[in-house]
């Protein structure tokens, strides 16, 4: 590890650098140095993420509430422990993959950032809410932790092949010691500073309230366009070649029109992360209506089909009520 200046207090008699030579950890990637990475949370995209780091030569010690995930997480060269306190000792970076804000805050207690290595990073990859991870993120400060926000952007596949999108926020200096670890997950230009902390998470967030507001909005173009008797298979084409088009119609329709509700994440998660977009519009002042249209019918999908996995389950509570699938 190459490292700079430690700001980490002392903990009382922990050995560290000697003297005259203390130093502050990089999140190596690439042809740097190797780091030791503890990485909270093996499902769908942390798993990916943890072969990403290993292919990389760096040691990866894994945290899971699931035991059932150790398989998994051993045969891909990475090492498990059975609390994320225990994966983060002496750890130079602590990587978070879980569901959402309330995980990440239960996996968090301040001893397992005080077991990290003077200098550690904190890289928090959930899909989390601003307001949670300020908490997180002052509790982090306090033991000298530095913090870097990367929600992504991608599915498993661009995981495990290194082309996720990457929406980050933290320091410029901070995100310039953790650039070559980013890019063992994302190419470069997949990597967006959008400034200091919380910028991230609301960038994800936006990113997601727009996306489930186009597929709403287009199912209900696609529903009155079939009713007015266009060919849907039509529809959708000359859509996608309009002023109208978007990356939804060209790219993810097809698997609506194949009755492919995207069963990849959860009906309440989706509700949730609405809910804290349009939170923050109303507590900064700016108008929420459009947001709040797109979180109602969420809300009244996840009444009407519960907590389960689709991201296009929206779409199938105006199918129901329009009584007609759109299928071509």
């Amino acid at each position: 590890m190459i490292q700079s200046v430690s700001k980490r207090p002392d903990r009382g008699g922990r050995s560290g650098a000697p003297e005259g030579n203390d130093r502050r950890n990089d999140c190596h990637g690439g042809d740097s140095l190797p780091s030791r990475i503890a990485l909270v949370g093996a499902g769908r995209m942390g798993t990916p993420l943890c072969g990403r780091f290993v292919s990389a030569g760096h040691t990866v010690t894994v945290s899971d509430l699931r035991p059932e995930r150790e398989e998994a997480v051993r045969s891909l060269g990475a090492n498990w422990a059975p609390s994320v306190t225990t994966a983060a000792a002496e750890a130079d970076v602590l990587v978070t993959v879980v569901p959402g804000p309330d995980e990440a805050a239960a996996a968090l207690p301040d001893a397992v950032f005080a077991a990290l290595a003077p200098g550690a990073v904190w890289i928090d990859m959930t899909s989390n809410a601003p307001a949670a991870a300020r908490k997180l993120r002052e509790r982090a400060a306090a033991l000298g932790v530095d913090v870097l926000e990367a929600p992504m952007g991608g599915t498993p596949d661009d995981a495990e092949h290194g082309r996720l999108r990457l929406f980050v926020g933290s320091s410029a200096d901070v995100l310039d010691r953790c650039r070559p670890l980013l890019e063992t997950v994302a190419t470069p230009d997949r990597i967006h500073h959008m400034g200091g902390p919380g910028t991230g998470y609301t960038t994800k967030l936006l990113i997601n309230l727009l996306w489930f507001g186009q597929a709403t909005a287009t199912a209900e173009a696609l529903l009155l366009g079939r009713r007015a008797g266009i060919d849907l298979a039509v529809l959708r084409d000359t859509l996608a070649d309009s002023a109208a088009g978007s990356d939804f119609i060209r790219r993810d329709l097809s698997a609506l029109f194949a009755g492919d509700y995207l069963r990849s994440y959860g009906l309440d998660r989706i509700h949730d992360q609405l809910k804290v977009i349009t939170g923050e519009a109303r507590d900064l002042g700016t108008p929420h209506e459009m947001a709040d249209t797109v979180l109602r019918i969420h809300r009244l999908a996840l009444e009407r089909f519960g907590p389960v996995e689709g991201e296009l389950l929206a779409v199938a509570l105006l199918e129901e009520a329009a009584g007609t699938l759109l299928r071509p």
